[in-house]
């Protein structure tokens, strides 16, 4: 699967930067690191796992706006006392946390319960973006400072 990923480019950072936004426990930071380093446009590979990653955060946000508890509870399976933590970390920081989605764990429960919490669109695009677009450009940094 990871020649597939790799021999596929800045169309598999995108898919695979979009599922590891979701809930789907993924990671696309060593995708990013083996495309830098077999040469790929670092502007290009940022950007592009940015957008994805973006995107799928607001998939995740639709689903909180949209599928409500249900979805919560039946789907997800996210108990009670979790989603009362990320209701009482978004009431204690707000929606700056969201500055935070690009963490593992706890990163895509805060776009979910943005969605829940019915955070506006563009607030929540500009700090999710924000915060993956500083992700992938540190990780871009550091993996083409330790290259050369």
């Amino acid at each position: 699967m990871q020649e597939f990923l790799v021999e596929h480019g800045l169309p598999a950072l995108f898919l695979l930067s979009f599922l590891a936004s979701t809930l789907i426990p993924l990671g696309s930071e060593w995708l990013l690191v083996v495309l830098l380093l077999n040469g790929s446009a670092p502007a290009a590979a940022v950007t592009t796992a940015t957008v994805g990653n973006w995107l799928g955060a607001c998939t995740t946000w639709a689903i909180g706006v949209w599928g409500g508890p249900f979805i919560i509870r039946r789907i997800l399976r996210i108990s009670p006392p979790d989603e009362e933590r990320a209701e009482r970390f978004y009431n204690r920081y707000g929606s700056w946390s969201l500055l935070f989605s690009w963490l593992p764990v706890i990163g895509d429960p805060l776009c979910l319960v943005g969605g829940l919490l019915r955070v506006g669109f563009l607030r929540f695009s500009l700090l999710v973006f924000t915060g993956k677009l500083a992700r992938y450009a540190a990780v871009a940094w550091l993996t083409l400072r330790a290259a050369s």
